[in-house]
């Protein structure tokens, strides 16, 4: 689960390496958002020779998360670390490599270039 200010880890080489998020999608309901969702986040640490700059507003895709997440199988999936993928308005990730496991959600939510990138679809 992630919250407003959660620090995220970047899953790819966008030139981010820490991300803060900053708004989570319908958050009068909900305070909370999981695998799958994209929220608005501000980018803490970046590389200078990389595509998005410190302080810039980015779309972040989330791809991991530390809270266990149940499948319709019943069975659960967590991982190490939250991440997320830095993405641009249509959808598409503005890296061209993603690092580490990415969660099987994420295909099944549509985004298909994420998930081919990505080494491993857990």
């Amino acid at each position: 689960m992630i919250q407003l200010r959660t620090i995220l880890t970047v899953a790819d080489n966008s030139g981010a390496k820490k991300l803060r998020v900053m708004q989570l999608p319908g958050f009068s309901k909900k305070h909370v958002a999981n695998l799958g969702d994209v929220v608005k986040a501000t980018v803490m640490e970046a590389i200078p020779t990389g595509q998005v700059k410190k302080s810039e507003k980015v779309n972040v895709l989330i791809v991991r998360t530390k809270k266990e997440v149940r499948r319709k199988d019943g069975s659960y999936v967590r991982f190490g670390d939250n991440a997320g993928v830095v993405i641009n308005a249509g959808g598409l990730p503005m890296g061209s490599r993603i690092f580490g496991p990415v969660a099987r959600e994420i295909k099944e939510l549509g985004y298909n270039k994420i998930a081919s990138l990505a080494k491993e679809v857990v």
